[in-house]
């Protein structure tokens, strides 16, 4: 689910790899700043294995290259979890072998048994988190507590209110305030949250996925939908702005690695990911992007003061499982497609 602005300064990282493996020449694809700024050289100076990063800037983005060049001339990709199903289902993930990543041992059993893919067979879990309400608790009466405050919000916070624009997340919170399921493909279902969206339309600010804790921080907004670290960047620049998982529930978005079966550097790619999953490595993410990562290792190391400051960091692992994972839903993807291109153009 990946959607980045950087904050703090990185740290040094190392890896502890249990055998050496020779030089290669490494491809990998990520989100701009989703990991440490010096980790491709603190990669190769690891491992001697040279490596380049080249950058996506959506989900959408990514798999439109991959599917047309049949995954060649990558080797690891960082995408969302229903993408990540998506490269499995066509063939294109590497089936993974444990046994050359010493690391998976870091992950939270829950880490280890996540809808889209039990026992990592294909992927392998970076960030996860949830989708809630982020608000103004200075400019707010009363705290929100449910997707209906957001969807019909009263006249004191109408036309302040911004809502996620990718189509998973927009139509995810029309589902959670009708009690569907965040994967739902009924026509009948997916027309009653189409409506619900169309109605919400009318007290929208914006549709907004990269800039609304910005205008939270300003006061242009006063609630927005938001994916839980990206409220963390606001609650850094004000005290005043708080998350809150309404009462109806979340989705469980989940930010993964996955190695090309096409890949031509197979061992520098099993690396790779090692590397990256190395309490360490991986506790860097958590530290700088403020999202949580499912290395137990990694976040049994975070300073407590982290959580304090920002309590949906403390979220744990058990708290997330209790939410739906998205899921790729196939043919009916085009449904989805179309029903927020209708909410998108209604008046």
């Amino acid at each position: 689910m990946k959607r980045i602005l950087t904050r703090g300064a990185a740290t040094a990282v190392l890896a502890l790899l249990t055998t050496p493996v020779l030089a290669q020449s490494l491809v990998v694809s990520n989100w701009d700043g989703y990991m440490a700024p010096d980790a491709i050289d603190a990669y190769t100076a690891a491992t001697g294995n040279a490596a380049e990063l080249v950058l996506h800037a959506t989900n959408e983005e990514i798999m439109g290259k991959l599917i047309a060049s049949n995954g060649a001339g990558y080797d690891v990709v960082f995408v969302s979890s229903p993408f990540a199903e998506v490269l499995h289902n066509l063939g294109l993930a590497e089936t993974l072998d444990h046994a050359k990543i010493p690391n998976l041992a870091n992950l939270y059993p829950e880490a280890q048994a996540l809808e889209h893919d039990p026992g990592n067979t294909f992927s392998l879990p970076y960030a996860w988190g949830t989708t809630g309400l982020c608000y103004r608790s200075d400019l707010m009466a009363e705290a929100p507590d449910s997707w209906a405050d957001l969807l019909s919000p009263s006249e004191d916070v109408a036309g302040k209110t911004t809502m996620l624009a990718t189509d998973r997340w927009l139509l995810g919170a029309g589902m959670l305030a009708n009690g569907f399921s965040v994967n739902e493909t009924d026509p009948d279902k997916l027309a009653k949250v189409r409506d619900d969206l169309i109605a919400a339309k009318k007290t929208l600010l914006a549709y907004d996925d990269t800039t609304f804790y910005a205008k939270l921080v300003s006061g242009e907004a006063v609630m927005v939908q938001a994916w839980d670290g990206w409220c963390n960047y606001g609650i850094a620049e004000n005290a005043d702005i708080k998350y809150v998982i309404p009462a109806e529930g979340s989705d469980l978005w989940v930010d993964t690695m996955v190695i090309l079966k096409n890949s031509e550097n197979k061992d520098a790619a099993y690396a790779f990911v090692n590397f990256i999953l190395d309490a360490g490595n991986h506790r860097w993410a958590a530290e700088n992007i403020l999202y949580k990562v499912p290395n137990k290792a990694a976040m049994d190391g975070l300073d407590p003061s982290l959580i304090e400051t920002f309590p949906n960091m403390g979220d744990s692992p058990a708290d997330l499982a209790q939410f739906e994972q998205l899921r790729d839903v196939g043919e009916a993807q085009r449904d989805y497609a179309r029903t927020v291109n209708e909410i998108r153009a209604a008046n």
